[in-house]
């Protein structure tokens, strides 16, 4: 099993702070959502984050929902191989089932996190596909107890994908540290968590680029690939 986080992402509601900035004030008239329910999206409310710490890193839920569809329909997690956190800028971490279609409408995707961020978890009733908690990065890992984690940055050790990720294959439970921020590094806190931090590329790679990639490089170094092609052809040949 693999766990993937999506760490420092810039996923949170509107800071108290900016509630009365008149670009949240005309995104929540807009909306019919009070400010505090809203997400911080740098695209509606950019002159108001001028004012906000690390702004750079911030308002841009875009980049999880990518992220999240690259993951979740990816192989790996369609055979219950993979288990994906968020964890936010604000020190808050949404657990996903594995079992969650995200909308591939951003629009529909906001709306979904926002109803996150008001309830706690969604849906309301019945089976939870996505839970939020308050809970720190080091907290989450000390729950996961992973066996080895590596977290990606440009101030890590040169590897190839392949490098870093084929010693995964003989571990029962790796952890892999994805930043999903538009800007900057992580914070030195994060990366003295991973056992290892690599940089697979001397260029700033998208989240949802790398999160595609290093799936897809571990399910190779599984075999999964090989092993799905070889149920698919039993499965035609007893038709």
């Amino acid at each position: 099993m693999l766990t993937l986080i999506l760490a420092e992402s810039a996923l949170e509601t509107v800071p108290k702070a900016l509630w009365t900035h008149r670009a949240v004030r005309s995104h929540s008239e807009r909306r019919g959502k009070p400010p505090p329910l809203l997400l911080l999206d740098r695209s509606y409310h950019h002159s108001a984050m001028k004012r906000l710490d690390e702004n750079e890193k911030r308002g841009r839920p875009d980049i999880a929902h990518f992220a999240l569809l690259e993951a979740l329909g990816s192989p790996l997690n369609r055979e219950r191989l993979l288990q994906t956190y968020v964890h936010t800028v604000k020190d808050q971490v949404i657990t996903v089932n594995p079992e969650t279609r995200l909308p591939k409408n951003y629009d529909r995707f906001i709306g979904l996190m926002e109803q996150l961020f008001e309830l706690g978890r969604v849906p309301s009733t019945g089976q939870t596909l996505l839970k939020l908690n308050n809970k720190t990065l080091p907290q989450l890992l000390r729950e996961i107890n992973p066996t080895h984690t590596i977290a990606f940055s440009r101030r890590g050790s040169p590897l190839t994908l392949e490098e870093a990720i084929s010693g995964l294959s003989t571990e029962r439970r790796p952890a892999l540290i994805v930043g999903a921020f538009p800007h900057g590094h992580f914070a030195n806190a994060t990366t003295k968590l991973a056992d290892n931090t690599i940089c697979v590329d001397p260029e700033m790679l998208e989240a949802w680029t790398l999160t595609s990639r290093v799936i897809y490089e571990y399910e190779r170094s599984i075999s999964l690939p090989i092993k799905r092609i070889k149920q698919a052809d039993t499965s035609k040949k007893q038709m």
